[in-house]
């Protein structure tokens, strides 16, 4: 495993240590969990740095095989950085409403994404300044809809290889499509989580944004190592 990928003292002022209250933890997090402090579960930062580095380097591995990375983050206050952070790595995204289906009826999600296009389109031709006021404003607001939605997978052709996940517990029905559909998951994990319900769990507190940060922001650097080993291997 790549060492040195995060320090304690990073992990730390990140916040990512937090728990929650004890009394509403998942017991599976038992082994996850170095103590409590003040009635709050406090997360061992010595399992967070392996699993995120474990993480990293399957990552890593991916993206050099050219494989697709979706996150997912429904979150408010998550909205622009996993969008940013996405864009980043030339990965998709849904940082709005986990539509339900969205991959296990993904030829439905394609039919949405394809009227994304074609209003788009009719937009800039100015085919919405030909409609009666009330039936382009109709229009206007179902692409803003649209894009809200979609816009982060509209490049997404096929299922992605990878699906990275930030908050288990509001993006649950992200999980069971993914393990429906034998699609790989890495997924932050906060004592409140259940870890055997995702392929790769990472420990970390999933509630303050620094934590976040960190941890998409490590797996981001890391894609993108794989993609540029990946580019000079194609070159050489």
């Amino acid at each position: 495993m790549t060492t040195s990928i995060v320090t304690l003292s990073e992990l730390l002022e990140a916040r990512v240590h937090l728990g929650h209250r004890f009394n509403k933890w998942n017991p599976k997090m038992v082994s996850f969990i170095y103590a409590e402090r003040n009635k709050i579960h406090i997360i061992d930062l010595v399992q967070t740095a392996f699993f995120l580095g474990s993480a990293c380097d399957y990552v890593k591995i991916l993206a050099k095989q050219g494989k697709q990375f979706l996150f997912v983050g429904t979150r408010q206050e998550l909205n622009t950085i996993l969008a940013e952070e996405a864009q980043r790595c030339n990965s998709f995204y849904i940082n709005q409403r986990w539509l339900g289906g969205l991959l296990t009826n993904w030829v439905t999600i394609k039919s949405r994404v394809q009227a994304l296009e074609d209003l788009e389109k009719k937009e800039e031709e100015g085919f919405f300044k030909s409609l009666p006021k009330k039936e382009s404003s109709r229009l206007k607001k179902e692409l803003d809809k649209l894009r809200r939605y979609f816009n982060g997978i509209r490049q997404m052709n096929t299922l992605p290889d990878v699906v990275i996940i930030t908050d288990q517990r509001k993006d649950l029905t992200a999980v069971q499509e993914c393990n429906k559909l034998n699609i790989p998951t890495i997924c932050i994990v906060d004592t409140n989580c259940n870890p055997d319900i995702v392929d790769l769990p990472i420990p970390a507190n999933d509630d303050a944004i620094c934590s976040v940060r960190l941890i998409v922001g490590k797996l981001v650097d890391f894609i993108k190592e794989g993609q540029k080993e990946r580019e000079l291997s194609k070159n050489s």
